[in-house]
């Protein structure tokens, strides 16, 4: 066995380890609202739940991450923690339209009654998670009908992608439209109908056509109504976390639909997050640059790292050689190992969110968000053989 696939083993079996032993366990047997119902949107690093406000995005995070659980063969209750955001969804946060609400309270009062377009793209990848692991449940497709009907009746934007509102609010941003795309592949791969194949098409297609930087290959963040980018700051911000994600769903793209144009976009993507966004000596994905690639924001988020992974497994999954994908593996295990740093917390299965630029951490809770992050991160890591 090669050094590289040593190391790729003993990082597997650590990740397993923490994940399968420590947060799972935490997060289902303390992160779940047993009285009120829903999830808890964040624990102490004592391992105490805090009961504020919910967002809709947490309890649907959460049904992908343990219905992702079952997939990865955990052998512990994830049903739990499904049927939790699953009844939230369906119950308090359930709007008209088959919509849902972006915030409530944990009593299931509405806090924030305005579409939000993000959310309905985690709800949707919520139904595809949990349909994968019961697929008798032909509700939970219906359900995600639902809301696509409503956004593309009432949320398309006129010529290409999702508005953020009804009337139309600026900016338009990528990034929901990143977690579409998400949910779009994930009803795919779950065997939805064609219509989700054609919103992943024109979402990839508009990335490339509008989202990237013509001269220089970056992602943009923010865009007036016309896919323009947005004048003045906002316009030239670049998130490094987000260039990584992309080019994991571009390189997914790619093989679903058998055109090779989305490679090199997605290749360039994460060289520019590696070369600039990423410190080599915190060994840390940082938050924001801006298009000149100088750094905007040096704190580094949990999410980021993940991100980092998942390019990698990508990368190395369409290798044209053992040296290059030996390359990108060990890639991925320097990402693994910066993931890794956030997990020291005082309750082994919680974990740091923001690293401070001198390389400690932000004192806050763990938030319940970030699991989704992680466990695709590691459920990708396993699926890399050497």
């Amino acid at each position: 066995m090669s050094d590289t696939a040593k190391a790729l083993t003993e990082a597997k079996a650590r990740l397993k380890d923490w994940l399968f032993n420590a947060a799972l366990p935490i997060w289902r047997d303390t992160g779940v609202d047993k009285a009120k119902g829903g999830v808890f949107e964040t624990l102490a690093l004592d391992g105490t739940p805090a009961d504020v406000n919910r967002r809709t995005r947490v309890a649907a995070r959460q049904v992908y991450s343990y219905a992702l659980a079952r997939q990865m063969s955990y052998a512990g209750d994830v049903d739990t923690v499904i049927d939790a955001g699953l009844n939230w969804l369906s119950g308090p946060a359930a709007a008209p339209g088959g919509l849902v609400y972006a915030v409530l309270t944990p009593q299931g009062e509405v806090v924030k009654a305005e579409f939000d377009f993000y959310d309905h793209a985690f709800a949707l990848l919520a139904y595809a998670s949990a349909f994968r692991v019961r697929p008798h449940d032909k509700s939970l497709e219906q359900k995600a009908i639902a809301i696509r009907d409503t956004l593309m009746t009432t949320y398309k934007h006129p010529v290409r992608g999702f508005e953020e509102a009804n009337p139309r609010t600026l900016p338009l941003k990528t990034n929901p439209h990143m977690h579409m795309f998400e949910a779009s592949l994930a009803w795919i791969e779950a065997g939805g109908d064609g219509v989700w194949k054609e919103i992943a098409g024109e979402i990839a297609q508009l990335c490339l056509d509008k989202f990237l930087h013509p001269e220089n290959g970056s992602l943009r963040e923010y865009f007036d109504g016309d896919w323009n980018p947005l004048e003045g700051e906002m316009g030239r911000i670049i998130e490094p976390g987000h260039q990584f994600e992309w080019a994991w769903l571009l390189v997914r793209w790619a093989a679903i639909s058998g055109d090779d144009k989305f490679i090199a976009p997605a290749k360039r993507l994460v060289e520019i997050a590696e070369d600039f966004g990423t410190d080599h000596e915190r060994n840390a994905t940082v938050f924001e640059l801006w298009d000149d690639f100088s750094v905007k924001d040096n704190k580094a988020r949990l999410w980021a790292q993940t991100e980092r992974m998942k390019a990698y497994v990508a990368l190395q999954s369409i290798a044209a050689t053992p040296e290059e994908k030996a390359g990108y593996v060990e890639k991925l295990i320097k990402g693994t190992e910066g993931l890794e740093l956030y997990f020291d917390a005082p309750v082994r299965g919680l974990y740091r969110d923001k690293m401070n630029p001198d390389g400690s951490f932000v004192q806050e809770p763990a938030p319940a968000s970030t699991l989704y992050h992680i466990i695709c991160a590691i459920d990708e890591t396993f699926r890399v053989e050497m």
